[in-house]
């Protein structure tokens, strides 16, 4: 089974988008992952969050989950996806991040992905945008 990323688009929603990204980082940190977020920029914002239990037996150590909000407040993407974890991420630019490795496709047996994060982490994005 492929996995890649799925992306989010909300139109007319009014996003405050550094609260959005803030409510995501606090989220991720409190299911106890290990997060890092990227510089803030005009092209948005990234953050990488790992964990042991399913990411690590789903992907390799050096892969994380990468969430990349993104947009206007009426017209916002946000991507999800696994990815490279790209040490000193705070001091990246977003720009410089989407030539990255930040989304990667992952080949898995397992369906980990599809109950662990679209399940759980994409619907607390959206209860976030309400």
């Amino acid at each position: 089974m492929a996995i890649g990323d799925r992306t989010l688009h909300f139109q007319g929603k009014g996003v405050d988008l550094g609260s959005l990204t803030q409510k995501t980082e606090d989220y991720l940190k409190s299911d106890g992952f290990r997060v890092q977020k990227s510089a803030e920029s005009g092209q948005g914002s990234v953050i990488q969050a790992k964990k042991g239990g399913f990411l690590r037996d789903v992907v390799d150590a050096d892969r994380a989950l990468s969430i990349l909000i993104s947009g206007e407040p009426d017209d916002v993407t946000v991507r999800v996806g696994i990815g490279k974890w790209l040490e000193h991420l705070g001091v990246a630019a977003v720009e410089t991040l989407l030539l990255s490795e930040l989304f990667l496709v992952v080949d898995v047996a397992d369906t980990a992905w599809n109950f662990e994060v679209e399940e759980k982490i994409v619907k607390q994005i959206e209860s976030f945008v309400g």
